[in-house]
């Protein structure tokens, strides 16, 4: 992955998680049980928490530590499949999606290792 790809990744997963905590907090507090939106939130938090971690493996791809490109991966993946499971789950009501959910998790873990190697370059 590329600098510039991750960095606008980031931004835009930082901006949509803005607008969905948003809409959690206003449109849908009256409308979902309390731990559908508890489940809602917890997708808009690591969503938002992998976000601004793909802006630092921009930056580190900018600085050309090409592992932090692992790193860009597992964390845009990783939001995918782990809060996007999350806001099926809750709009459909499938819960069966909760098994997917935890391939996001390990998607974010590897994006972890990744960033802690290129940052072991520096």
């Amino acid at each position: 992955m590329t600098a510039r790809l991750a960095a606008t990744l980031g931004a835009l997963y930082g901006g949509v998680a803005v607008a969905l905590g948003a809409f959690g907090a206003h449109a849908l507090r009256s409308r979902l049980e309390p731990r559908d939106l508890e489940i809602f939130e917890t997708g808009v938090r690591y969503q938002m928490y992998h976000a601004m971690a793909l802006l630092a493996a921009a930056w580190l791809l900018d600085k050309g530590i090409t592992q932090a490109g692992g790193a860009a991966w597992g964390f845009t993946v990783g939001t995918l499949i782990f809060s996007g499971s999350l806001y099926v789950m809750v709009f459909t009501g499938q819960r069966w999606l909760g098994a997917v959910t935890p391939i996001g998790g390990v998607a974010f873990i590897v994006g972890w290792v990744f960033l802690m190697l290129a940052a072991r370059r520096l």
